[in-house]
């Protein structure tokens, strides 16, 4: 009898477990709803600032949806905070550099897309690929789908590619709002130029619509005079600059960075990134971590607002991966 009831017993406990992480399943997993509050927050924040900031954050796409499922319905509240959103490795990247990312994946991630494209926000894709002929066919995809794309040589993002030699829809016009836009530069890592003013040199002297550089030239900060010189294309027209700001992981290389934390970290300081040395997961719904992000003068957001950007690029917005 005792066997019987331990069976049981046993049997429901697995019953159990099963169907709670059935139920976990068919659910919106509350980090995904942390991450989507974030950046709602922030955008309210920066719209208060400055009425005309754009707001884009890169990958995460199951956001947009309730349920994170590909046919689920919009989530109009994240989609009107946000201007844009971006994708690394639509077309090329995804499981190798200079490769074409599997049909089923590509897919995947076009279905999201669509949604923020049926619901007025941009879509910038970011593919990583050097041979020409590739760099031609992402160009060409994404033109197909009306998404506004950059084809990587190096996932470092610190060349201005040499090809093709003039960006691909070369646009004459002013760009003022993101939707203008036809084009865009994604280069936030500097090491390349000698000198910071080398490198606003280099950017300055290009015609894309959209540059997407990171908010500081190695530790230094960029002035806002440097910010304005940017914001005219070679070409005559107005783009737009946009600052990286990484939200789902913290970075010690960062001025915010305390070296207390190497020995003593916070609460929500997390677990050390495996492929990028120096950036640790956050819990990024933590009042502490999100303090650092916006909200008061020292903090991220607001270093960025008041150095004259037109926007902020929000990276590891899929970090509610790491906590499911």
């Amino acid at each position: 009898m005792k066997t019987t009831c331990g069976i049981l017993l046993l049997l429901t406990i697995l019953f159990s477990v099963r169907c709670d992480g059935d139920e976990d399943e068919a659910i919106d997993p509350v980090y995904r709803q942390y991450m989507r509050d974030f950046v709602q927050d922030i955008s309210q924040y920066a719209r208060t600032e400055n009425s005309a900031f754009i707001v884009i954050p890169q990958n995460g796409q199951e956001l947009v949806t309730e349920n994170g499922e590909e046919d689920g319905q919009p989530v109009l509240a994240y989609l009107r905070a946000i201007d844009g959103v971006g994708r690394e490795d639509l077309f090329f990247g995804y499981d190798e550099d200079n490769r074409a990312t599997p049909s089923d994946e590509r897919d995947y991630m076009i279905s999201y897309l669509d949604v923020c494209e049926s619901n007025g926000v941009e879509v910038l894709v970011t593919d990583y690929c050097w041979t020409h002929s590739k760099m031609d066919d992402s160009y060409r995809q994404s033109n197909n789908k009306g998404y506004i794309s950059f084809a990587a040589p190096d996932r470092e993002l610190r060349k201005i590619p040499d090809y093709p030699a003039l960006p691909f829809n070369l646009n004459n016009n002013d760009v003022i709002e993101l939707s203008d836009a036809r084009n865009f530069l994604y280069l936030i890592n500097p090491e390349e130029y000698l000198t910071r003013q080398a490198f606003i040199g280099a950017l300055a002297a290009t015609s894309y619509d959209v540059l997407i550089m990171d908010y500081f030239y190695n530790a230094e900060e960029f002035t806002p005079d440097e910010i304005e010189q940017l914001k005219t294309k070679n070409n005559g027209g107005h783009r737009l600059v946009i600052a990286y700001m990484s939200i789902g992981e913290a970075e010690d290389y960062r001025y915010y960075w305390n070296p207390v934390w190497n020995s003593d970290p916070p609460s929500w300081l997390k677990g050390e990134n495996p492929d990028w040395e120096g950036n640790y997961k956050v819990a990024y719904w933590d009042p502490g971590w999100q303090r650092i992000i916006f909200g008061n003068p020292d903090a991220y957001l607001n270093k960025i607002i008041d150095k004259g950007f037109d926007g902020v690029y929000l990276d590891i917005i899929d970090a509610f991966e790491y906590f499911e």
